[in-house]
């Protein structure tokens, strides 16, 4: 389970009624991001405007690049020494929630608190 939880960015959620609106642009994902701490029951993550992912997550290291790309959350990804791999995620966020759903929209979600 942690390692698909990671494959998204975190542990998959179920629906919420949650007022999440699709960030479109790079732009509004930096905006949304810039400064703020990703986090869950176990995980902290930083999406750094310089392109790098950052964090822990369940006591082990979390790092990785990321790039947007024709509409979409392109990133690599590592948790420790395992290589989670490359995926395009499809984000949508509000003041305080981020979703990331893998797979450009067709795969499971994950959500996280902004801090």
């Amino acid at each position: 389970m942690f390692r698909m939880a990671l494959l998204v960015l975190a542990v998959p959620i179920a629906a919420q009624a949650e007022d999440l609106s699709r960030v479109e642009t790079q732009s509004d994902f930096i905006a949304t991001v810039e400064g703020r701490a990703l986090t869950r029951l176990g995980i902290t993550l930083e999406v750094r405007t310089d392109g790098r992912i950052t964090g822990r997550a369940f006591g082990k290291d979390v790092s990785g690049d990321w790039t947007w790309r024709d509409g979409y959350f392109c990133r690599t990804l590592f948790h420790g020494a395992d290589d989670l791999g490359p995926n395009c995620q499809v984000v949508a966020a509000s003041a305080d929630k981020i979703r990331f759903t893998a797979d450009q929209g067709a795969g499971p979600s994950a959500g996280f608190s902004l801090r």
